[in-house]
């Protein structure tokens, strides 16, 4: 199932910079952690496919080798954290410095 907004093409995500990319996935992590945080499951798990829609979809766009290797394990942590045992020992702080250096970069990048 797809769970990505209708208007984000393949073709219109492939124009994004990595870096707005992975901002923009890491947008959807951070509303899934708000909405499990305020007790709201469903909302959770649909912002958290929602990431993994968006990681699929750069997995998808995107080539580099280096990329493909931080993305898919990405994907995997980000599985280990909301849908998995956290054998990672994530937390929601850590996802967010995680994504922070992508945020900043894409604003100053725009």
């Amino acid at each position: 199932m797809n769970y990505r907004p209708q208007n984000i093409t393949p073709q219109h995500w492939s124009s994004f910079s990595l870096c707005e990319q992975l901002a923009n996935i890491g947008s959807e992590v951070g509303r899934a952690i708000s909405w499990q945080t305020k007790g709201n499951e469903q909302y959770g798990k649909l912002a958290f496919y929602r990431s993994l829609d968006l990681i699929d979809l750069t997995l998808n766009v995107d080539k580099h080798p280096a990329h493909l290797k931080e993305l898919t394990r990405l994907r995997e942590c980000l599985v280990d954290f909301f849908a998995g045992d956290n054998r990672y020992l994530s937390t929601a702080e850590s996802w967010k410095k995680y994504f922070y250096p992508f945020n900043w970069g894409a604003r100053i990048s725009s």
